[in-house]
């Protein structure tokens, strides 16, 4: 009997890696087809596989192919390398993401790695032969998806309003990326939104150290989820059947209640792991006050059913980190426990080195303040007012995530087991549109006619709207919650969270550019300068 041919994209990242290791260690069920850039040839990391395969190692585009393994060294924006590793797949494993703070960066590249690529891989399913009705395709989207959710607001499930962050153009390309799988027509497919992924090598976390960590709120409440568990979970669904109710869903992907702390929390645990103190290394106002994302999920436990992924623990990521330390840094940080004058100046080389950074990288919020920038300052601190009434570390900050939430409507009756045309009109009306459609056949995967209220008419099937939170893809494209929030109650919910109604803003997209190349040296990023931020008024 033939075995059937996964085929894995993102295999080189940190969940993707961790999901083609564990796919490995299944060789004798599956064939593996990978697309791997080729600047990944550098680093070495599948020549071992490679060579257990009987398999050439190339250098620059071309196919490496052995047995059991096909690499396609090429790149998911072109449909060619695309089409080739889905040659022959019974299953299409997407871990591939151009991620957050790189996306702020360089933004063409998000999108084409986020939705064209997310496109192709579509497309090539669909013209393989049968692969419309035969290739199962499972996604991984983004809990930035759904944007900021401030404590009391802060255990959200699937079916919760889309609401990117202002300025996060990944958010936008993830909502773009799935509505694109689930408007696909494909008869298998899920998607799994995925929170924060945590690298369990000490080497892949420091390596996320950006000013992008100062965007994050302190009363943030945060479910996280290890590389190796999400890796695990998404191998996972290589075995799901075809007949299982798995398929045709979207899921979100967390760790769990053993994975569940504040931002607060989170960062005194990421310091402390170096022996060092949170409030000695940083100030309290380079944290913005709100516009990021992250919550609890309410429905993660849904997936775990099925993929059963939920295994580690903060202590278990704690332990993997501390594990794979290198040995100098273990010393600095047992000198540091030990002996208080180390650890003292340990965390005034630090704190200075992140003044530093904070006070001059374009993609920090102190830097924000500092240069006026009233964009930035409105979307992640409200106001100048609001900035300079944050207190300093002398003043106690509650550290717990509350028990209590408010539970958003969804504009349905969510336990009728079947929909009529009236839950339809009446989810519609409950986001200030309307539905146009008058031959629903009562088909929750049947395209419609839906109109919001802005007037802007667009296609979509009940399940995106009504389970999984899409709407209108105009104005989810655009940054102008408070004027969306007036009239889609739906939206409101969420909007009023952390913005006042009486504010009144929309935010220009081109202000992404403000960031763009930030993390090139100056001279670099002035020569690669593009569009010039629009000014708001004082």
């Amino acid at each position: 009997m033939t075995k059937p041919t996964i085929a894995l994209f993102g295999a080189s990242g940190t969940m993707g890696f961790q999901a083609f290791q564990e796919l490995w260690r299944r060789r004798e069920r599956f064939n593996l087809a990978l697309l791997a850039l080729p600047e990944d040839q550098k680093t070495g990391i599948f020549d071992p596989y490679l060579r257990q395969a009987g398999a050439p190692r190339l250098r620059g585009r071309g196919i490496a192919e052995g047995k059991g393994l096909k690499i396609v060294w090429g790149d998911a924006t072109r449909y060619e390398d695309v089409a080739e590793v889905i040659r022959g797949a019974d299953r299409v494993l997407n871990a591939m993401a151009y991620i957050s703070p790189m996306a702020d960066y360089n933004p063409e590249q998000a999108r084409r790695v986020n939705v064209e690529a997310v496109s192709h891989i579509l497309r090539a399913i669909q013209s393989e032969p049968g692969g419309a009705e035969r290739i199962a395709y499972v996604h991984t989207g983004s809990v930035a998806q759904t944007g900021n959710r401030p404590p009391g607001f802060h255990v959200g499930r699937v079916g919760d309003p889309h609401k990117p962050a202002v300025f996060d153009y990944y958010a936008l390309t993830k909502i773009e990326g799935e509505r694109l799988v689930l408007e696909s027509g494909l008869r298998y497919w899920a998607s799994l939104r995925m929170s924060f992924i945590l690298p369990t090598r000490f080497a892949e976390l420091i390596s996320l150290f950006d000013p992008i960590l100062f965007h994050l709120p302190l009363n943030t409440c945060m479910e996280n989820i290890t590389d190796r568990d999400a890796g695990y979970g998404l191998a996972n669904c290589a075995e799901i059947p075809l007949q299982s109710d798995f398929w045709w869903r979207v899921y979100n992907m967390g760790g769990g209640q053993a994975m569940r702390l504040s931002a607060y929390q989170f960062l005194q645990m990421i310091y402390g792991m170096f022996g060092l103190r949170l409030e000695a290394c940083t100030e309290r106002n380079w944290f913005a006050l709100r516009n990021f994302h992250l919550q609890f999920y309410e429905d993660g436990w849904i997936l775990n059913e099925y993929l059963h992924h939920q295994r580690d623990s903060l202590a278990d990521f704690r332990q993997a980190i501390l594990a794979s330390m290198p040995l100098p840094l273990k010393t600095l940080r047992a000198l540091a426990l030990r002996l208080p004058p180390v650890r003292r100046w340990m965390e005034g080389v630090l704190y200075r080195w992140q003044r530093r950074m904070v006070e001059t990288h374009p993609n920090s919020p102190y830097s924000w303040v500092k240069s006026g920038n009233l964009w930035r300052i409105r979307a992640f601190f409200k106001s100048m007012e609001d900035f300079l009434a944050i207190p300093n570390w002398n003043t106690a900050l509650d550290d717990a995530p509350p028990a209590d939430y408010r539970r958003l409507s969804h504009g349905y009756d969510e336990q009728k087991p079947h929909l009529t045309a009236a839950d339809l009109h009446g989810a519609a009306a409950f986001r200030g549109g309307a539905l146009l459609s008058t031959d629903w056949q009562e088909d929750c995967y049947q395209p419609l006619g839906w109109r919001c209220a802005f007037g802007h008419e667009f296609s979509a099937r009940p399940y995106s709207v009504l389970k999984a939170g899409h709407w209108c893809p105009t104005c989810t494209a655009h940054w102008n919650g408070d004027q969306q929030a007036r009239r889609n109650p739906f939206f409101a919910q969420v909007w009023y969270a952390d913005h006042d109604p009486q504010e009144d803003y929309a935010y220009p997209l081109e202000n992404i550019r403000d960031v763009e190349a930030a993390h090139l040296p100056a001279r670099k990023r002035k020569q690669k300068a593009g569009l010039r931020p629009a000014s708001p008024q004082s």
